[in-house]
């Protein structure tokens, strides 16, 4: 079978079936994955249950897998393949860790809206989740198309935000929560990424706004109108359409 697409949101985010993501994938199967993704930003497939190597297998046929903050925590995880994350809150020895455990301080930060990896440079092209066990509650995953904030912002405030460059660094969520016991090494670990504010997303050829809470400072302008400006563009990704997964489930708002 060839891919199948259907819409979940007016706006973005699609189910996708008809391959077997167990399975190594045909070059046409590829481009028809790449190509929805540049037409749809989310994909979700159900009812495909992947071992590790599977999953690292899929991903690889995108393009190369990069560790990302791996190279700062260097701690033990459940997985063994240091390409793999777990985004849990079960320790190495698979405890429940405690609250205020070095991993579950690092995890609070993902609830922050933001870019996966915006702190590297090359960028992920794709971030690909493998939900193992749902929770009774809790636990949604929230998606916002950066194309879509971008399209909502008025012409004015285009032009203010054109030329304007972000500095993206790896460690600012979680300092900014007070997970803030980092060596220097640490922070030099991942240098900090320059993006454009407004940047061009390459697979669809539009305009995206990239901005996050990764984007710790504008490098243009005088200081007050770089903070009002980066705001502006946060505000405008919140409130974005956005996608929801909740307990496996899709809703949007």
């Amino acid at each position: 079978m060839s891919l199948q697409i259907q819409p979940l949101h007016p706006v973005f985010g699609a189910e996708a079936s008809g391959i077997d993501l167990t399975k190594p994938l045909a070059d046409a199967d590829v481009r028809a994955i790449n190509a929805a993704m540049n037409a749809h930003a989310v994909l979700v497939f159900r009812g495909q249950p992947l071992t590790p190597q599977q999953q690292v297998d899929f991903a690889k046929s995108f393009g190369p897998l990069d560790i990302g903050l791996k190279r700062v925590f260097k701690r033990k995880e459940r997985p063994e393949d240091e390409r793999l994350i777990d985004i849990s809150n079960v320790d190495a020895e698979g405890n429940v860790a405690r609250r205020d455990s070095p991993k579950n301080l690092s995890n609070f930060a993902n609830q922050l809206w933001h870019s996966d990896s915006s702190f590297m440079n090359p960028r992920a092209a794709y971030s690909m989740l493998h939900c193992v066990i749902k929770p009774s509650w809790g636990g949604n995953t929230e998606f916002a198309d950066l194309r879509a904030a971008y399209d909502t912002l008025d012409e004015r405030t285009r032009r203010d935000i054109r030329g304007l460059m972000a500095e993206h660094f790896a460690l600012h969520t979680r300092i900014l929560l007070g997970d803030d016991a980092y060596t220097d090494e640490q922070k030099k670990e991942i240098p900090p990424a320059v993006w454009p504010l407004a940047d061009t997303h390459p697979g669809s050829g539009r305009k995206v706004l990239f901005v996050g809470v990764h984007a710790r400072q504008i490098r243009a302008g005088p200081p007050p109108r770089a903070a009002c400006s980066c705001r502006t563009c946060w505000n405008t990704r919140r409130s974005a359409s956005a996608c929801t997964c909740t307990s496996g489930r899709w809703a949007t708002r």
